[in-house]
């Protein structure tokens, strides 16, 4: 595999990226991954490294860089990331803060520039493009496919928040009519952030939208359940949602 950090220029700044592809049998279809509030880590390199072992230019960008690319880590004894949910009030504070500075229209202008990157790199493919996100990352995959269609066509949400509303972070459900390709979610049972009516809704959204549409609850699942050093981690669910995601990137991308 090789492996590459390169800077992107933006409207606002300079954005960090990673990028991952085989060494050979390019160029590539690329796979962009949307992090979580956690922000940009190891962990995300990591994920990004099992995609781009089965042919496909991994990219993950930093989205924090307007707040100066700061991440989060918050520990149990054990290793595994503790859940936001049982952290002091003072944390969730401070993590919340940089996520509040980060809007929707943000990302997707940052997508334009990852898009424009990909067409002037000779190891990526042009043409359309995967996504995979997870939490805030997992409404972001969905607000960029909905503005940036003709390229965003294999989407991968996973335990997303702020899907349905009328403005703001919560209108991600009302971009379902401008999606193409095809959008899968993945949800836990026992997220608060998906409750059974915000499921009913967003399907219902993309069941009048012309992209291929499917979703998963995974039983007992909590929010953060796909994410693999997390303590809430659910080894069963996340196999079901990288077999579904694989098979979408095969049928879009490849």
């Amino acid at each position: 595999m090789l492996e590459r950090s390169v800077d992107i220029a933006t409207a606002d700044g300079t954005m960090p990226v990673f990028v991952t592809c085989p060494e050979s049998g390019g160029p590539f279809a690329p796979v962009v991954l949307f992090m979580d509030i956690w922000g940009f880590r190891e962990l995300l390199r990591d994920i990004a490294r099992r995609i781009g072992t089965v042919g496909y230019a991994a990219v993950v960008p930093n989205f924090y860089y307007r707040a100066g690319g700061v991440s989060f880590d918050h520990r149990l004894p054990d290793g595994r990331t503790r859940s936001l949910i049982d952290l002091p009030q003072a944390d969730k504070d401070e993590i919340f803060a940089v996520r509040r500075h980060l809007t929707d229209d943000m990302v997707i202008a940052d997508c334009a520039a990852l898009l424009a990157f990909f067409d002037a790199d000779g190891t990526i493919r042009g043409g359309p493009v995967g996504s995979m996100g997870w939490c805030m990352g997992g409404r972001h995959v969905i607000r960029a496919a909905g503005a940036l269609a003709e390229r965003f066509r294999a989407t991968v949400s996973l335990h997303p928040t702020e899907l349905v509303g009328e403005d703001g972070p919560g209108a991600a459900c009302r971009d379902a009519p401008r999606c193409a390709g095809e959008v899968y979610i993945g949800y836990g049972e026992r997220d608060p952030y998906t409750p059974p009516r915000v499921v009913e809704t967003v399907g219902a959204a993309f069941a009048a939208a012309p992209a291929g549409f499917e979703h998963i609850v995974h039983a007992g699942a909590r929010h953060g359940y796909a994410i693999p050093d997390r303590d809430v981690f659910d080894k069963h669910a996340a196999a079901r949602d990288w077999e579904r995601a694989f098979a979408i990137y095969r049928r879009v991308l490849d």
